[in-house]
C-alpha cells in the first residue's frame, strides 16, 4: 500500500479522518449523524442554503436526526454545515449522497451525481478516498465518476481513491438503523476497496466487500428489483381478489402460515421512497446498452404506477353508490409520507393521489401529522396544500376519507365512525364495515 493510502488508513482507524458528505438529504443526513456519533469530524455540504442555514443553527428536518443531536454536535465542533465548496479540499473523505431521479420519460437523470463530481474534481487533492453512495445502474462510478475525477491529472487507486457504497437507509427503522445495516463495498482498485471497508468498518457492524463498482451497483439494483417485482404481483392479486370478492390481507396472512418457500409482501396505494419506484428504470435503461430486454420489470414498473389510479377508480364507484359525483366532492387524503411514521415524502402516491382527484374536479385535502405543507414537488409543481386539522366535523364533512398512509398517530377506529365513506388502501381497518372500502 502506498505512503498515502497508508497515512489515509491510519486516520480512518484513529477517527481523525475529515468526512465530507455531500446532500444532506434523508440519506445524507443520517450518515452525517452515524459519522459523528463515532466520533469522527463531519463537514455537511448542500447547495440548499436554507437547508445549510437550519443546520448551522441546530434545526433539523428530517423526524429520525433530532435539533437536540444536532447542537450537541455543533457544540462539540465536530459538525459544520456548508454551501462553500471549496472547502472539499480541507476533508479527507468524500462521500456523495445527491439524488439520482428519473426524467418525464422514465431515464436515469445523473445531474445531480455529475454535477457534485464535476465539483469535487475542481477540490481533489492527493489522497483524498472518493465514495458514491447515491443508487444508480451498475457502470456509473467507473464509466461516469472515474474519468471526470482523472481528467486533472490525478490517478484512482494511485494518487486518490475511488468506491461506490450504496445506501441502505431505510427512513423510520428503528430496528435495523444505519449503522446496523450491512455495508456493501466496491472500490475501482483494490486499494481503494480496502480504504473504503476500513473506513465504514469504523461505523457500521459489518461490510460486505465486493470485487467491483458494478457489483456493488448491481447490488441495489436487484434488491429493489426484488421489492418492486414482488409489491407489482401481490398489487395485481389485490386487484383481481377485489374482483372475487375476496380479502387480500386475510389471503397473504394464511399464506405466511407457511414455514418455506413464500415471503409476505403487501399490496398498497403504488409505490413510494426514492428507491423502489426509480432503481427498476435505471436498469431497463441500462440494459439497452447491452440488447436486452427487461419485460418482467416493465410489467412490475407498469402495475406499481397504476395503483394510484386504482384507487381513486375504487373511490369514484364508491361515491356514485353512495349518490356522489367526484367533481365537487369533498375528500380527505389521510398520509402524505410514502410510509408510516415517518415525513419522507418523496415519491408518495399520496402526491398522484391528490392530483388526479383534482383534475377530476374534486375538493381535496389532507391531513399528515409529520407533513404540515405539501409544495415544492419537481413533478408537482402546482400542489400547494397545508395539513388540515383532524377532527370529528371535518371527517363528517367529507364525502371520502382516503386512507393511504397508516400512521401510528391515527385512529382508525374514530375514524370509521365518524367518516361517511372510507377508502383504505393500508387495510389500516382490520373489521368490517359497511362505510369502508378496501382498495
Amino acid at each position: 500500500m502506498n505512503k498515502r493510502a497508508l497515512d489515509l488508513e491510519r486516520r480512518i482507524k484513529n477517527r481523525k479522518a475529515r468526512i465530507g458528505i455531500i446532500g444532506m438529504g434523508y440519506v445524507g443526513l443520517p450518515l452525517v449523524k452515524l459519522f459523528l456519533s463515532k466520533g469522527f469530524e463531519v463537514l455537511g455540504f448542500d447547495i440548499d442554503e436554507k437547508k445549510v442555514k437550519m443546520l448551522s443553527q441546530g434545526k433539523s428536518y428530517i423526524k429520525h436526526v433530532t435539533a437536540e443531536e444536532l447542537k450537541g454536535f455543533i457544540k462539540d465542533k465536530k459538525f459544520q454545515a456548508t454551501a462553500d465548496f471549496q472547502s472539499l479540499s480541507g476533508v479527507d473523505v468524500v462521500i456523495i449522497c445527491v439524488p439520482t431521479p428519473l426524467d418525464s420519460h422514465k431515464n436515469p437523470d445523473l445531474s445531480f451525481v455529475l454535477n457534485t463530481t464535476e465539483t469535487i474534481s475542481r477540490y481533489l487533492k492527493k489522497g483524498q478516498l472518493v465514495i458514491l453512495e447515491s443508487t444508480t445502474y451498475p457502470g456509473t462510478t467507473e464509466e461516469k465518476v472515474l474519468p471526470i475525477l482523472e481528467a486533472g491529472g490525478l490517478k484512482a487507486g494511485e494518487n486518490f481513491f475511488l468506491a461506490y457504497s450504496p445506501e441502505r437507509e431505510n427512513p423510520g427503522d428503528k430496528v435495523f438503523t444505519t449503522d446496523k445495516i450491512p455495508k456493501i463495498v466496491g472500490g475501482v482498485t483494490p486499494r481503494c476497496k480496502s480504504l473504503a471497508k476500513a473506513l465504514y468498518g469504523q461505523v457500521v457492524r459489518n461490510t460486505v466487500p465486493v470485487s467491483s463498482p458494478r457489483v456493488a451497483e448491481a447490488t441495489k439494483i436487484l434488491e429493489n428489483v426484488f421489492r418492486s417485482v414482488n409489491i407489482a404481483m401481490v398489487n395485481e392479486m389485490k386487484m383481481i381478489f377485489d374482483r372475487m370478492g375476496i380479502n387480500i390481507w386475510e389471503v397473504i396472512q394464511a399464506a405466511s402460515t407457511k414455514p418455506f418457500g413464500y415471503m409476505p409482501f403487501y399490496p398498497g396505494p403504488g409505490l413510494g421512497g426514492h428507491c423502489i419506484p426509480v432503481d427498476p428504470f435505471y436498469l431497463t435503461w441500462k440494459a439497452k446498452e447491452v440488447d436486452h430486454p427487461t419485460k418482467f420489470i416493465e410489467l412490475a414498473g407498469e402495475i406499481n404506477t397504476f395503483m394510484p389510479y386504482y384507487v381513486v377508480s375504487r373511490t369514484i364507484e364508491a361515491l356514485n353508490r353512495n349518490g356522489k359525483s367526484v367533481k365537487g366532492a369533498k375528500i380527505l387524503v389521510l398520509g402524505l409520507a410514502y410510509k408510516e411514521d415517518v415525513d419522507d415524502q418523496r415519491e408518495s402516491p399520496s402526491l398522484k393521489i391528490i392530483s388526479l382527484f383534482k383534475e377530476y374536479g374534486a375538493k381535496v385535502s389532507y391531513n399528515d401529522p409529520y407533513v404540515p405543507l405539501a409544495s415544492g414537488y419537481r413533478d408537482y409543481p402546482g400542489l400547494a396544500l397545508k395539513s388540515t386539522a383532524l377532527t370529528a366535523q371535518g371527517l363528517k364533512k367529507s364525502d371520502a376519507v382516503v386512507i393511504v398512509t397508516a400512521h401510528s398517530a391515527y385512529d382508525f377506529d374514530w375514524i370509521v365512525k365518524n367518516a361517511a365513506l372510507v377508502i383504505d388502501t393500508r387495510n389500516a381497518v382490520k373489521k368490517k364495515h359497511k362505510n369502508v372500502i378496501k382498495a
